[in-house]
Parts: structure tokens; sequence; C-alpha cells
């Protein structure tokens, strides 16, 4: 089993060394076996193996020397457009890749793939990395642990159910029969779709306890498709969430000139009390509604519209408000010494 697995191995290795080669033209021995991950003397091995089966592969002494292959010995990937070249070079492998143990495999299909292609969209496709890049990366640079994250990818590819123990937003811990359906990365975080008693549920890998991969088969509905669930079911949490969240309710009091401020910033949070607002004075302020997550939430978003918009209710922000006004008003006031 490991001597069949080791010749896989080389085979692999050897097919890489033959499309470096196409792909640079000239490589030496070090640049070689640094890409490959392996010693000088195992590239000199490769080498002769390639050349034992009749590879037009030779190699030059000397400052610019290097192994290389004799003009005219390639392959060609035809059919291929540019934009479509373009697209296939777009995202290279990421971190996510490496989370699922796919990242050297994916440097493999693009070192084969970008082997193939006739020069001049080999030049395009080198070229896209010099001027899109993508980074799914958060802001924040945090990166959750999900050790479970393979046994959970191991069960997709098996078809297989899945029992688990999982800890949820109360910390309370359950355990539960999945049938699992796909994985998906938001940013850096993994997230598993499955079935639980035909519903779907949705698990963040990195709450995930312990899991066990069953003898049962899983069940996958026919209709399913991952990114439209993903998609849907996206837009469900963010307006539960941020029903939720938002209780803290303030009356306020709108100038006219900031009306169409609003609709911009808020959307259809504000769009209906908007449209069935009415004048409260011949000036045209409205009175609108808004919901934040807290009263410091609150004020610090109705600061930033100034004078242009007045708390009525409730009662303690409005004196907030005006406590705030106040020391705004002491600071600017005086004279500032250099």
């Amino acid at each position: 089993m490991q001597k069949g697995k080791a010749r896989e191995m080389r085979a692999d290795r050897l097919l890489s060394i033959l499309l470096l080669l196409q792909i640079h033209q000239r490589m030496t021995v070090r640049e070689l076996a640094k890409r490959l991950e392996v010693s000088v003397r195992t590239v000199y091995r490769d080498m002769e193996a390639l050349s034992t089966a009749g590879i037009p592969i030779t190699a030059e002494r000397g400052a610019d020397g290097g192994w290389f292959l004799l003009e005219g010995y390639r392959t060609n990937l035809t059919g291929l457009n540019e934009p479509e070249v373009q697209a296939l070079f777009l995202f290279p492998p990421s971190l996510l890749l490496d989370d699922l143990g796919l990242r050297k495999a994916a440097e493999g299909a693009f070192i084969k793939l970008l082997a193939a292609l006739p020069a001049l969209s080999r030049r395009d496709a080198e070229d896209i990395h010099q001027r899109i890049h993508i980074d799914a990366a958060g802001w924040d640079g945090f990166d959750e642990q999900a050790p479970w994250l393979s046994l959970l990818q191991e069960a997709i590819w098996q078809e297989r159910k899945l029992f688990l123990s999982y800890r949820r937003r109360d910390e309370s811990v359950i355990e539960c029969l999945v049938d699992p359906l796909g994985l998906v990365a938001k940013a850096s975080i993994w997230y598993l779709v499955g079935l639980v008693e035909q519903e779907y549920r949705v698990f963040r890998v990195s709450r995930v306890q312990s899991g066990k991969i069953t003898d049962q088969p899983s069940t996958r509905p026919a209709s399913f498709d991952l990114a439209v669930f993903w998609e849907q079911w996206s837009e469900h949490w963010r307006k539960q969430v941020s029903t939720s969240l938002r209780q803290y309710t303030v009356l306020v009091r709108v100038a006219p000139t900031l009306v169409p401020y609003l609709a911009l910033r808020y959307g259809e949070e504000i769009e209906g009390q908007l449209e069935q607002a009415a004048p409260l004075d011949t000036a045209g302020w409205i009175r609108l509604t808004f919901a934040f997550e807290t009263e410091e939430v609150a004020w610090s978003h109705i600061l930033s519209f100034g004078s242009l918009l007045e708390v009525l209710e409730p009662q303690e922000l409005r004196k907030k408000m005006a406590q705030i006004a106040a020391t705004l008003l002491t600071l600017y006031q005086k004279e500032r010494v250099e």
C-alpha cells in the first residue's frame, strides 16, 4: 500500500517537473527542489528518470544554466478564450483550501493548467494576479479553530450520517444525528449545512464539540442547491438578528433636508415610514421611529445628524443628548492654548 502511494507521489512529481519546465523554460535543480519541497538529490534522480523515459530534457552549466526541455516539446490546451483564462486564474489557492487539506492539490492543478496553455494565454493568466487580488479574510484577522472540519468533509464525500455534539450560542450542548449536505466558508468561518429530522440546520463548525461518521447513508433532497440555500438562509438570518437585537426604540423629529439621506442610508427600513409621514409644521419637519441595539448606539448615530434631527422620546435619551451637547459646547468655546 505504501509502495503504491510512493509511486503515485513520484509520478505526480515527475509530471510537475515536466510542466514547470514548460512554464518557466529553464529552472535550476535548487529552484525545482524548493518548489516541489524535496531534496536536490531527489530532483537529480527524477531528471534521470525523465531522460530514461525518453523526455528530451537536458542541462546547461554556468551562471545562466539550468534544466530545460528541447524546443517544441509541449502540449497545448486549446478552446479557452481570454475571459475564460482570466476567470480560471482569478482565484488562487487560498487559506480555505488549507482548512480542507487541498492547497497542494490546487497548486498542482494550477501548474498543470498553466503549462498546457499557449504562450499568449499563459501570459494573460499570469498577468491577472497582478491586476486583481481576492482577499477572503475579514479585517479583524480572527481565525476560528475548526478541528472537526476534516471529519465533516469526509462524511459529506462518503454520504454518511453524522452524529454531532454541538455547543449552541447559549452555551448549552446538544447531540443530534445530521444528514450533512455541504460546507460553506463565510470569510474564514466554516459552516455545515445539514438536515436534522428533515429540517434544514446550519452549524458553525468551530462549535462542534465532537463528531462521528455513522454507517447510515445520508439523505440529500434532489432539489437542494447549496448556494441558493445559503443565500436565502443568510438573508433570513440577517433580518432575524437585526430584529432581535434592535430593541431600543427612539422617536425623533427630522428636518426635511435630511430625509433623502435617511432613505439612502437606511433603505427599506425607513422607506415605509417616509411614505406615510405627514409634515408637522410649515418647515416640513416629520416624525419618525428608529430602533437601535442600545442607548449608546442610538446617541452615537443621532449625533452624526447634528441639528437636523431632534430626539423626542425616550426622555432619558433626550437628556443624554442635551448633556453631550453642553459638553461639546463647553469644549469648543474654550480658547485653545498651543
